[in-house]
């Protein structure tokens, strides 16, 4: 993304990065995000993963695909997943190996303290670019998100990349974690950068900031004694505010 901004590209809209996402090609040669997307999915992801994998069944494959990216944000459920898309938990759990071994996705575990009989132990899937998960699910145009039900889950999949990217930038380890309790408080992405320091980020897509949004970093904050991580919130809007 800051690349794009050095060059004078940023896209226009949120829903414009969302849906056309952020592969190098479809800014650096003004293709249509869509029709990019679309040979990206036939060439690499259908046919080239799906030879790594010796999948004889496309559709399969293809569900398998478009289930994962309805998913995104969401605790990774594999034996849900496995029996949406009709096959094996084992096949499942190779499949979602490979495509993280591929770069198309990446699990974000929960971080764990001496409340961890209270948190929840699951990780979380995203995937590496929102264009392709958007395009997954059947959204070919920005317009298509206005009221989708993924803008939100496509918006914190963006901004969890973004801090992914970050790091690894900086020669970093990812060390990228999510905080959930059992009875739903969360916080999107911790990032611990020393021993009990570090950061609090919570992802909300809508352009105006509402007091709610605060709510989850407000409660972790009092639930982590003897820990300081610096609370932030990264929203749909383009003014930088202080709290």
């Amino acid at each position: 993304m800051a690349e794009l901004q050095a060059a004078g590209r940023s896209p226009a809209t949120v829903d414009i990065l969302l849906q056309g996402g952020l592969f190098p090609p479809i800014h650096d040669r003004a293709i249509p995000a869509a029709d990019w997307l679309q040979d990206y999915v036939a060439t690499y992801v259908e046919r080239d993963v799906r030879q790594i994998l010796r999948i004889q069944d496309l559709s399969a494959f293809q569900r398998f695909l478009s289930l994962c990216a309805g998913r995104i944000g969401q605790l990774l459920n594999v034996t849900s997943l496995a029996a949406d898309t009709g096959i094996s938990r084992l096949t499942a759990e190779a499949w979602l190996s490979v495509l993280e071994a591929s770069y198309l996705i990446f699990r974000v575990p929960p971080w764990f303290t001496n409340l961890s009989k209270r948190l929840v132990k699951t990780p979380k899937l995203y995937f590496c670019d929102p264009g392709l998960a958007a395009w997954l699910v059947g959204i070919r145009q920005p317009s298509h998100l206005s009221a989708h039900p993924l803008r939100g889950p496509l918006f914190e999949n963006w901004a969890m990349t973004e801090l992914l990217k970050a790091r690894l930038h900086h020669g970093l380890r990812p060390d990228l974690h999510f905080l959930r309790d059992k009875e739903g408080h969360e916080v999107d992405a911790l990032i611990e950068t020393e021993p009990r320091k570090g950061h609090l980020i919570e992802i909300k897509s809508g352009g105006t900031v509402a007091s709610d949004f605060f709510d989850g970093l407000d409660f972790w904050r009092h639930q982590l004694p003897g820990h300081h991580f610096q609370p932030w919130l990264i929203y749909g809007g383009d003014t930088r505010q202080a709290r």
